[in-house]
């Protein structure tokens, strides 16, 4: 028969146990602290980086939206130049001068034409506003990711400097053909609502606001049955066949099928809802800022005060069109004005525009962009 063994061996062996557990347990804990320590280090680390590149590029596209502001101001000369030249009213006034005797018909054209030029001004300068906003955030997208992946070797940028020129240089379409095809289409407007009205007849302010609405419907197709999914006037922005250089059989080049694809991608963000409504937003304010601008000449005279016992409205005064006509031909000048004037801010700082930009920028700057 075994005999078991004495008490004192028993409690000798169960302390080595507990010893060699308590060690493995240490050892354990020792481990998963140190696992847990480096995991945490690693988070710590990845949301540094996360937070370095949310930063840097929030510091990309703000610098971005800089250049925007300073391109559309350094195109403001150009696209009033464009405007003066295809609507020509100095050289009418230069003819009123001499007393001719056509002095009827030249005051009816010069209507037409001081209409249109400042009519066409606040279309022009809005699209331009917010094209160029488009364009340089897709741009921008592109050059941030491109600046991103620099460390990596072999990589293709998606962007080049040749292909940022030869896509930005597509801007000429608003300053050239969709120029000159929007103030034909405004022409007819401005003759179809103020053709028939004598130089004599006088109108207020709401008056003429409501003679700038019914232009804006015809402009912009707003009595037709038919409801686009975007804005008619896109038209004017980028022309609708496709690109000339798609249209080559053969001997594209690499930069020449990324310029398609930027300005395919560009017509698509065009034909958006978003952008219809963003323009649309800014064409209202443009034309308000017009309209406030005009208001300081409808502005009561002291006889006019006394009459009516201080009490003044927007409908209290009314000038003859034949007045109205110099001072909204006159308007291009803060229209189209290259030192910030307050209709140009008034389009620069909108929330609109700043949300549409930071969409459109945050749609071509994800790294899921290098995937496609």
């Amino acid at each position: 028969m075994v005999m078991p063994p004495p008490m004192s061996q028993n409690s000798e062996i169960n302390n080595g146990l507990s010893s060699k557990k308590y060690y493995l347990t240490l050892k354990r804990v020792y481990l998963l602290g140190k696992y847990g320590q480096k995991k945490i280090r690693e988070i710590q680390e990845r949301e540094a980086a996360e937070y370095i590149a949310q930063a840097r590029r929030q510091y990309h596209f703000e610098s971005n939206q800089r250049t925007c502001n300073m391109t559309v101001l350094s195109m403001l000369p150009t696209l009033r130049d464009a405007l003066m030249h295809q609507l020509n009213s100095e050289s009418l006034t230069s003819l009123l001068k001499n007393r001719p005797a056509n002095k009827l018909e030249i005051w009816e054209d010069l209507k037409i034409i001081s209409f249109t030029r400042s009519v066409a001004a606040v279309y022009s300068t809005c699209m331009l506003v917010v094209l160029l906003r488009v364009q340089l955030n897709i741009i921008g997208g592109y050059i941030y990711l491109d600046n991103a992946a620099l460390c990596k070797n072999g990589t293709t940028p998606l962007a080049p400097p040749e292909v940022q020129q030869q896509y930005l240089s597509s801007i000429q379409h608003l300053l050239g053909d969709g120029l000159t095809e929007l103030i034909t289409i405004v022409k007819q407007a401005v003759h179809k609502v103020f053709g028939s009205i004598s130089l004599k007849h006088t109108l207020s302010l709401l008056e003429l606001e409501q003679k700038l609405k019914d232009i804006r419907k015809v402009v912009e197709h707003k009595d037709s049955d038919q409801i686009a999914s975007y804005s008619p006037l896109c038209h004017y922005l980028m022309p609708d066949e496709e690109n000339p250089l798609a249209t080559q059989a053969c001997g594209l080049t690499e930069r020449d099928i990324t310029t398609i694809k930027l300005l395919n991608e560009t017509r698509d963000m065009l034909e958006s809802p978003d952008f219809s409504t963003v323009l649309s937003t800014c064409l209202n304010r443009g034309f308000s800022r017009l309209l406030d601008n005009m208001a300081e000449f409808f502005r009561p005279t002291e006889q006019d005060l006394s009459q009516n016992g201080s009490v003044y409205s927007l409908s209290s005064v009314s000038l003859p069109l034949a007045k109205i006509i110099p001072i909204i031909n006159g308007q291009i000048h803060s229209v189209c004005s290259e030192t910030p004037s307050h209709f140009v801010q008034d389009l620069l700082m909108m929330e609109q525009v700043k949300d549409f930009a930071a969409n459109v920028y945050e749609a071509f700057s994800t790294p899921q962009q290098l995937e496609k």
